[in-house]
């Protein structure tokens, strides 16, 4: 059974920085294609970015690009984001997704609250 649990989220101001973290567990990790979502009070779920098996390709959203990186430790089952120059939109509730299928992401963790606020 695929399990994704994710951790790190908090309140910080804007300008501020997080790092959201991402624990796989029942997927042949290094193989997975891996992924972070969002979505905010009263809209669609938005994706945020996504990496490659070995991490050597990252892709982003246009909302977070230059702003959050995506990384991955294939020995440690963990996907990483890190969050720089945090603004208000950017509060949400943030997702790990695995493409565990091999196709799309197909499962999903059950959520961290980001906040950002003064």
């Amino acid at each position: 059974q695929v399990e994704l649990v994710e951790s790190g989220g908090g309140l910080m101001q804007p300008g501020g920085s997080l790092r959201l973290t991402c624990a796989a567990s029942g997927l042949t990790f290094s193989r997975t294609v891996m992924g972070w979502f969002r979505r905010a009070p009263g809209k669609e779920r938005e994706y945020v970015g996504g990496i490659s098996w070995s991490g050597a390709e990252t892709g982003y959203g246009n909302a977070v690009q230059g702003r959050f990186t995506i990384s991955r430790d294939n020995a440690k089952n963990l996907v990483y984001l890190q969050m720089n120059n945090l603004v208000s939109e950017d509060t949400g509730v943030y997702y790990c997704a695995a493409a565990a299928g091999g196709q799309e992401f197909d499962t999903w963790g059950q959520g961290t609250q980001v906040t950002v606020s003064s």
